[in-house]
């Protein structure tokens, strides 16, 4: 060849070579690629070196290598270097092939002062003093892995270690003045490593794991090979100041990106399309090792939430199919989505439950093995399973769990039941199951199914069609998916299976059965809908003797009545009706799930609110669960899950002013504001407390003066939630306008700031104009296609819905230039305010006459 094209960006590269020869360079900035000509054609077969000489700035935004700032105790500036390679910024550090596919061992060397420390994937071999004040640390050379997972970090951190019984040395470094809240992460850690050797039947392959909390983090971690980075508040634990959701939310992100040193750093996907092979396991991986390393966070209780979280951006238009073609760095930003994470994490739980567990274990073993240090496609992963379970002779695990003398196995490997066909017949034959047909329905299409089912006497009639938002209906005709259902009936408990792979189909069940529930504790990514009087018979269920069902399973049912509104098949007061209920349930799903149907449909009516009417469904959603309210103690006992209900409850009830909750909010608040702040308030308590305290002007300046304090760093998060709370908008004009300096309030933080102003009555109009007077800004520091522009854009504009502020959002996204006007986010945003205004105009008067009916 007569050139080598390799990636750059913001690079000056001052010359270059092959081998001893200067070679020519040129520049192509738009597709970020630099060529390197030698004088003479380079020949096939032979090796040669490519040298460049080259400098650049240290990165101002949150990738490449960028710089970040901390004060210390005293208000000392202090200055460090981090990286964030993925997906496409390690070209911003040194030329390189920037590329998944291009798996390299890399040789780091870093010159730093004798007061900083240098870290990268690697220990440190040697380190060399060059003069007094100048240290070259030279790194041991990296296995063969992707640019995207290089990193290095300069700085004066301190840190703990450990070392886990299979011999890994596992270090977390902090800024010097937060070390003491490192022993969490470290503990977490060290399970979690151990977990995954063991699991994987893979040892880990690095001498090391470091864990480093970066102050100016964009995203929440990153699984950098063996020196993972995290935002502070994604590492960083205090027993007497952190909350429960603190430290649920610490050790599901470490076991995140320590899943990825296999899932993705190990094996990693061919190409930015298949990038959920990488997101979807690590986020699936979360449930299956904090379910066993640490029982009492309850971590699978949580998994329906993201179900639900990624079926609402995958019922638009706009969603993509899991699998999906990308070319440029922002549409590979945009893989980083809801879909690649969430419905990626669902679709796998669906495939053990089908598979069973210890079958779905073997196949992603013989996956990370046959692939280890390789790239693989969607493919290779179904295969790998296909083998696993063909070795497993699956047909032993095909018939319900139920008592032997009901079902005995024919020799064609089909389940009979010895009173009737058993409608288990349909769900495979011994021989093979051909698990790439099944799951590509859920990777290569867009969208999840609805699944439509009629009881006639016996005879369960079933039809599945694509669940899909807005008018545009037509467009989702011929996708049909390959759907493991499961369901349960009154007078059986037992889990019945049956793989429904055409558009209808019909079940005989042994008796007639007074009601069916499909899609057991929601394990299916897929939604319900039961014609006739199905609805009305579950609804009665849940009436008369909720707890005959599980606390996933009732949650499940909450969402999906609210889904099926939505799209015309159920009136709003059916769902209504069915939140009744909900006053005699206690437990955390389905309060949540309740919670968060219903306060979006009050916060769109309280914003058109003419005749009360957004009133009055307040007050019908806080009696709902005001006795609930009402026996939370205001301390931080109980479990896990009793401390996250608290939290969300209590803050619940003081933000939509259920006045026993307010009085004692502003009683802790006063007595906290007279203590100076010394006052140690329960953690879980701290986001109500301090949310009434800042309705005041007063209040407002003193939990900002604390929020400034080095003392209160870990509970920032809550008091940026309080302070973006209050009614003032020059007070939250200033919140935003400071998170875009980036010196009291963190730029990292500027995000969720400005979704938080949208949120409040007092705020939307103002975080609107923001995000259009500084869109520019906002994408240089963040990225065009990032997470962080896609949860402002959709944020902000999430409870619009009159034709006016449909207008204004697409005038705006429409002047821009065309890559920012085309982002998937924009779509979205415009879907969802389409979807809202149908909903108020068909439901608005609906949701008044039933209010009158049964809230009088």
């Amino acid at each position: 060849t007569g050139a080598v094209v390799l990636h750059s960006r913001g690079l000056r590269i001052a010359g270059a070579a092959v081998g001893a020869r200067e070679a020519r360079v040129l520049e192509h900035r738009a597709a970020e690629q630099v060529a390197l000509l030698p004088d003479q054609p380079l020949r096939a077969g032979h090796r040669y070196t490519l040298r460049f000489q080259y400098s650049a700035n240290l990165s101002e935004s949150f990738h490449g290598f960028y710089k970040s700032t901390y004060r210390t105790r005293e208000g000392e500036l202090r200055l460090l270097a981090a990286t964030q390679f993925e997906p496409t910024a390690a070209r911003m550090a040194f030329p390189c092939f920037d590329e998944p596919a291009f798996k390299a061992r890399f040789s780091i060397r870093i010159r730093r002062e004798p007061k900083h420390l240098a870290l990268s994937n690697m220990p440190i071999v040697k380190s060399v003093n060059i003069t007094p004040w100048l240290v070259e640390d030279h790194f041991d050379t990296t296995v063969k892995m992707s640019t995207y997972l290089v990193a290095f970090i300069v700085s004066d951190f301190k840190s703990i270690s450990k070392v886990t019984n299979h011999g890994v040395k596992i270090s977390v470094y902090t800024v010097p003045d937060k070390i003491s809240q490192a022993d969490y992460a470290l503990d977490a850690a060290v399970k979690l490593l151990d977990f995954y050797e063991d699991y994987f039947s893979i040892p880990y392959p690095l001498p090391k794991q470091d864990l480093a909390a970066i102050p100016d983090f964009q995203s929440g971690a990153m699984e950098n090979w063996g020196l993972t980075t995290y935002r502070e508040s994604a590492l960083l634990y205090d027993p007497e100041k952190s909350s429960a959701s603190s430290k649920l939310w610490i050790t599901v992100v470490i076991a995140h990106e320590l899943a990825h040193q296999w899932f993705g750093n190990l094996v990693t996907m061919e190409w930015w399309n298949d990038l959920w092979l990488n997101e979807g396991f690590a986020k699936f991986m979360e449930i299956v090792s904090v379910s066993v390393t640490h029982p009492e966070l309850r971590v699978e209780d949580y998994f329906l939430r993201r179900c639900f979280d990624a079926m609402a951006v995958d019922a638009l238009n706009s969603s993509h199919p899991i699998s999906t073609p990308v070319e440029d760095p922002a549409q590979i930003l945009e893989m980083f989505d809801n879909v690649s994470y969430e419905k990626g994490s669902c679709i796998l739980n669906m495939l053990r439950d089908y598979l069973t567990a210890d079958v779905f274990k073997a196949g992603l073993v013989q996956y990370l093995q046959k692939y280890s240090y390789q790239n693989t496609k969607n493919e290779d992963l179904w295969t790998s399973m296909t083998n696993a379970n063909d070795q497993n002779f699956f047909f032993f695990q095909i018939c319900p769990t139920v008592r032997s003398d009901k079902n005995e196995l024919q020799g064609d490997g089909f389940c009979r039941s010895s009173q009737q066909p058993s409608s288990t017949a349909h769900w495979t034959k011994g021989e093979t199951l051909d698990v790439r047909a099944m799951m590509d329905t859920w990777t290569l299409q867009k969208g999840y199914p609805l699944v439509t089912v009629t009881v006639r006497g016996k005879n369960v009639h079933l039809q599945q069609e694509r669940y899909v938002k807005g008018e545009d209906s037509a467009s989702s005709t011929g996708y049909v998916w390959h759907v493991p259902l499961t369901y349960v009936t009154s007078k059986s408990d037992t889990v019945q299976r049956f793989l429904m792979t055409t558009k209808t189909d019909v079940i005989i069940l042994p008796e007639e059965v007074e009601w069916v529930k499909f899609n057991v504790d929601m394990s299916g990514y897929y939604i319900v809908h039961y014609e006739g009087d199905g609805w009305d018979r579950l609804i009665k269920v849940l009436k008369e003797n909720h707890a005959v069902m599980s606390s996933n399973d009732r949650a499940s049912l909450i969402n999906n009545v609210f889904q099926l509104v939505r799209i015309k098949k159920l009136s709003i007061s059916k769902a209504l009706d069915l939140t009744a209920y909900l006053k005699h349930e206690s437990q955390i799903m389905p309060v949540l799930q309740g919670l968060s149907e219903l306060i979006p449909i009050y916060r769109l009516i309280e914003r058109r609110d003419v005749d009360g009417t957004g009133k009055q469904l307040k007050e019908y959603i806080v009696n709902l669960f005001k006795d609930l309210i009402d026996r939370q103690s205001w301390s931080d006992d109980g479990s896990v899950s009793e401390r996250l209900l608290r939290d969300s409850l209590l803050h619940f009830a003081c933000v939509h002013g259920y006045q026993p909750c307010v009085d004692k909010a502003t009683a802790y608040f006063t007595e906290w504001q007279k203590s100076d702040g010394t006052l140690s308030l329960p953690a879980d308590v701290k986001s109500a407390v301090y949310t009434v305290g800042a309705q005041t002007s007063e209040g407002w300046d003193f939990l900002l003066s604390k929020y400034r304090l080095h003392s209160f760093s870990l509970e920032r998060h809550n008091m940026e939630l309080a302070l973006s709370r209050s009614r003032r908008k020059d007070k939250l004009q200033w919140l935003m306008d400071q998170g875009l300096r980036g010196d009291i309030i963190r730029t990292q933080d500027l995000p969720s700031i400005i979704v938080f102003v949208a949120k409040n009555p007092s705020g939307y109009h103002l975080a609107w104009t923001f995000l259009k007077e500084n869109w520019e800004k906002v994408v240089e520091k963040f990225e065009l296609g990032s997470n962080s522009v896609a949860g402002i854009v959709t944020g902000v504009t999430s409870r619009y819905s009159t034709s006016s502020q449909l207008a204004q959002v697409k005038e705006f996204f429409s002047s821009l230039d065309e890559k920012s006007a085309r982002l998937r986010c924009v779509q979205q945003a415009i879907e969802t305010i389409e979807d809202n205004i149908q909903w108020m105009d068909r439901n608005f008067e609906k949701v008044k006459t039933w209010l009158q009916h049964n809230h009088p």
